[in-house]
């Protein structure tokens, strides 16, 4: 038996973000970030919405990228004090996904956080006392329609992904205003994470019927209108903040890859942002995974019109186009481009490659991988080298 689980509730497109006017309720928590919402309006906007439905609001602001697991603590002891009966997290990946996590521990305190990460696909019931509702600013991470919470541990290093049907938010508002306000840079960033979730989906484990539509044509709509999101087309804006979503339903529930894996670990060591990281290794991760699953990315390639008279052909138009990709809009191509120094490289390189395959998104990555190949692929990705293994 397999399962595919969405919010059960999704609003798009210009002004969707009124349909908090209409929530039943009585308190809300609003998880915020570094203060963009606030800056553009948009927080006052929930805050008059969610008062003109009669409910009493609270505010957690100030979610760093890349949350620590002290601020999910945090804001789950604000969330005992209040009690609320809805989380509304509004922002870009970091606060949504610090919100899923406030809302596990504020619903199940007696949990540890090494319990929670450890317990994939396992975790307690939620909603005994409050529902979520995800508003995102960013158009990549997808994690307003996901199963996933991705929080990190700065003591040691390491990103750790909680994994439950149940951190699948209630609502999604996907309202692109919020995503004309992001700057170039993380308008790239964000478009190649959807890219990547959008093909690693359309070859993970638990691909199926249901989720292989939905990656496709997102790749497709990436690669259509990402240069012109990044040079800030509202048309195109749109089109991505749709894209990404559609790529996080798939990857909700056919999973990911080692590129995630690798990105998760490496951004905890070196703090490259989630988004870049992907890019840069998604390449490599194609090409050591097409030994099993050539089939798969040649038909991507096909689905896009790329160029090419085989397989072989096909694939690498694939990961020649994230490649240029990548080029137009001034992503490196390999670790040492983005800047990190040789000799720290190799004195953490064992250390993320091991944490890496007991990622939660390595057991899901079609082809299996050792310690030895992952210690590989960081390396090949830090040279540029083409994997030949």
């Amino acid at each position: 038996m397999y399962r595919f689980t969405i919010p059960r509730d999704i609003y798009y497109g210009r002004d969707s973000l009124e349909v908090l006017k209409s929530i039943k309720g009585k308190k809300a928590v609003i998880v915020v970030g570094g203060g963009s919402m606030k800056r553009f309006g948009f927080l006052d906007k929930v805050e008059a919405y969610l008062k003109e439905a009669k409910i009493e609001t609270k505010l957690i602001e100030g979610v760093e990228p890349d949350p620590s697991v002290e601020t999910v603590m945090k804001g789950a002891q604000i969330m005992t004090e209040f009690q609320p009966d809805w989380i509304v997290s509004i922002g870009g990946g970091s606060p949504i996904d610090a919100a899923k996590a406030m809302w596990l521990f504020y619903e199940h305190p007696e949990l540890t956080f090494k319990e929670a990460a450890e317990k994939v696909l396992s975790l307690p019931e939620l909603r005994n006392k409050a529902k979520f509702i995800a508003i995102p600013s960013t158009s990549g991470t997808a994690t307003e329609v996901t199963a996933f919470s991705v929080i990190t541990d700065y003591k040691a290093e390491i990103k750790y992904p909680l994994a439950d049907f149940n951190l699948t938010p209630d609502i999604a508002i996907v309202d692109p205003e919020l995503a004309e306000t992001m700057p170039p840079k993380l308008t790239a960033h964000t478009g190649m994470d959807a890219l990547t979730h959008a093909v690693e989906a359309y070859v993970a484990g638990l691909r199926s019927n249901f989720t292989d539509p939905l990656a496709i044509h997102a790749i497709a709509m990436v690669k259509d209108y990402i240069l012109k999101s990044y040079e800030g087309d509202k048309e195109a804006r749109e089109r991505m903040h749709e894209a990404q979503c559609l790529a996080g339903m798939a990857f909700s529930n056919a999973l990911l890859g080692i590129t995630h894996s690798m990105a998760h670990k490496i951004g905890a060591v070196f703090h490259i942002p989630h988004g870049c990281a992907n890019a840069i290794f998604s390449p490599y991760v194609i090409d050591f995974n097409k030994k099993v699953c050539k089939d798969r990315y040649a038909t991507i390639a096909r689905y896009l019109g790329l160029s090419g008279n085989n397989d072989d052909e096909l694939v690498d138009s694939l990961t020649d186009m994230i490649r240029e990709l990548n080029k137009a809009m001034d992503i490196p191509l390999t670790l040492k481009e983005y800047g990190i120094k040789e000799e720290e490289f190799k004195q953490k390189v064992k250390f993320m490659s091991h944490n890496a395959v007991l990622d939660a998104c390595t057991s899901s990555n079609p082809r299996k991988i050792s310690e030895e190949e992952m210690e590989n692929m960081y390396t090949y990705a830090y040279n540029g080298k083409k994997i030949d293994f």
